[in-house]
């Protein structure tokens, strides 16, 4: 039987949820509901549900980061009514995102998608075109200012770029330059076999790479050669370290 649990701290969404779930998958069986982030991680930790709904303005953890500290195979939808959190929904591994107020038809084509197994290979294939088209040139310098001096950086030299509110920096072995070039902007110039983004802030060189770590939270970082500095990998994209 298939098991689900429903986190919200509001009880009448929660109740709402219930409900539609009710009308939606009447053979589901629903778990104790979560109250709170905290509660939901216990709960997840403890029962492995195949399925969790979560909220993500929740008290003590929130949905997101709750999603990003699952170790089993329990997939997460997010019921929220911010949609300004898609983007990290995705890199949660989220199947789906739900608006809040919660429409049964809405949750009926979620509950279809589940029921089917329709969603097996969604995240595999969104990560797969995670990749950006190789550029017909790829870049090969980066210039940042620092002052009247002027640095010409070899991307080769790089060890990763991660945005950082206005700027985006490039680390060398030698030092941090900022530049204010987007993520995504740099993303779509450099070569994909050798730079991979790993999270929406952060590209990695892969030359670079000395390895991956897992926390007690089962959350994957990467190392570097070198460096002591560790970056978290997004969930999403995780897989696309499995085959390395």
């Amino acid at each position: 039987m298939t098991t689900a649990l429903i986190a919200d701290d509001e009880p009448h969404l929660l109740r709402h949820l219930q409900t539609l779930l009710a009308q939606a998958w009447p053979e589901l069986q629903v778990l104790e509901p979560a109250r709170n982030g905290l509660e939901a991680a216990e709960a997840i930790g403890a029962h492995n549900p195949d399925i969790a709904f979560l909220d993500i303005q929740m008290p003590g953890l929130t949905g997101l980061e709750v999603a990003q500290g699952i170790e089993g195979d329990t997939r997460v939808v997010f019921v929220t009514a911010y949609d300004e959190y898609a983007l990290q929904a995705f890199e949660a591994a989220a199947v789906d995102y739900l608006l809040k107020p919660l429409k049964l038809e809405r949750l009926q084509r979620t509950v279809e998608r589940l029921r089917s197994g329709s969603l097996e290979d969604a995240l595999p294939r969104a990560v797969q075109q995670l990749a950006p088209p190789r550029p017909a040139q790829p870049l090969r310098w980066v210039r940042a200012s620092q002052g009247e001096i002027t640095h010409q950086i070899d991307v080769q030299d790089v060890i990763y770029f991660h945005a950082d509110e206005k700027y985006t920096v490039v680390r060398t072995r030698e030092a941090e330059h900022l530049i204010r070039t987007p993520i995504q902007e740099l993303v779509a110039q450099l070569d994909p076999d050798q730079f991979w983004q790993v999270h929406r802030s952060t590209v990695i060189n892969l030359a670079m790479l000395a390895g991956t770590r897992r926390d007690e939270a089962s959350r994957l970082f990467v190392r570097f050669k070198g460096l002591s500095t560790e970056l978290p990998v997004s969930r999403a994209y995780v897989p696309r370290f499995k085959a390395m």
